[in-house]
């Protein structure tokens, strides 16, 4: 399969390398509009380096686009397009108009459009999976040092959304009501901020999202009947308490740590072959991106949010 990266930037970079390493995968080669930049990771990974995505339009099957988030849509249609399955980094768009153009496009065109909501594709949270069964309450902790790149949004869109595609995922019901609060404190964005979701199934969630804290915690924690599961992204670790006869027990889960990147490429390319729903879908995606909007109207953030 021929495949390419457009956009090598910090994330663009591991996207490139991972396709240089799986067998059966023909890097065409990796883009960017900084040329030292294409040309230092082309490099590195054994392929040609291009300055314009549109010359690649013809030449893959599959691209990973790993650019700034305005300019999502332009180049994602233009490959599906020419019937390019698409890895899209997340959010997958800047609005939810041009989401729903881009899987009406994906539909028409028979491509994948896989969105990186990478944290599905955490051991952990995979582990999870056959633990889970009607959580009552989840909080979220997703907090980090400040960094220039990815300012192009606040953090909602930068970081909570991660977190509102895992609870989407774990809580499978409707949002009935949210509250939420957010401040700038270093770019003209929100850089911290708290949510509180309230499900039509009676589950609440809190999620706070921050790029201004020293330290790097990426936790969840979640309660169910009998049950308190704590989970740490970062460590890809995770405990289980539960009540038995009177007692609180404490037991590991065992887990198989791997790379997330790489296994939501690995499952991206094997959708590509077995013409199977990727694990995060456009249709995820974007309802993780409609109560991103949600969010940030309560907040009274970004106009963006108001675009249909």
């Amino acid at each position: 399969m021929k495949t390419a990266v457009i956009g090598v930037g910090h994330l663009g970079r591991s996207h490139a390398r991972i396709y240089s390493e799986t067998k059966g995968i023909e890097q065409v080669g990796v883009c960017d509009i900084l040329k030292k930049e294409a040309d230092e990771v082309a490099r590195q990974n054994n392929t040609s380096a291009f300055y314009d995505y549109r010359k690649l339009l013809d030449r893959v099957e599959a691209v990973s686009i790993v650019v700034p988030t305005k300019l999502h849509y332009k180049i994602a249609m233009d490959f599906i397009r020419h019937k390019v399955h698409v890895l899209i980094e997340k959010p997958i768009t800047e609005n939810l108009s041009q989401a729903d153009k881009l899987l009406k496009a994906a539909k028409k065109n028979n491509v994948i459009l896989q969105v990186g909501h990478i944290e599905r594709f955490n051991a952990a949270v995979k582990a999870l999976k056959k633990i889970i069964d009607k959580p009552k309450f989840i909080e979220c902790h997703r907090l980090g040092s400040y960094q220039p790149r990815g300012t192009d949004v606040g953090v909602v869109l930068d970081l909570m959304i991660h977190d509102i595609d895992i609870i989407l995922h774990l809580v499978k019901s409707s949002v009935k009501k949210l509250d939420a609060v957010g401040v700038s404190v270093l770019s003209p964005h929100e850089d911290i901020a708290n949510a509180r979701l309230f499900f039509a199934n009676k589950a609440v969630c809190n999620i706070t999202a921050s790029r201004v804290s020293r330290e790097i915690v990426r936790k969840i924690r979640i309660f169910q009947k009998n049950t308190y599961i704590s989970l740490d992204y970062v460590s890809q670790e995770a405990l289980i308490y539960r009540k038995k006869n009177g007692k609180i027990e404490k037991t590991s889960i065992n887990i198989q740590k791997q790379e997330p990147l790489k296994a939501e490429i690995q499952s991206f390319l094997s959708c590509i072959k077995m013409k199977k729903r990727p694990v995060v879908s456009g249709e995820d995606a974007r309802l993780a991106l409609k109560t991103a909007f949600d969010i940030l109207r309560k907040i009274g953030g970004t106009k963006k949010c108001q675009k249909r």
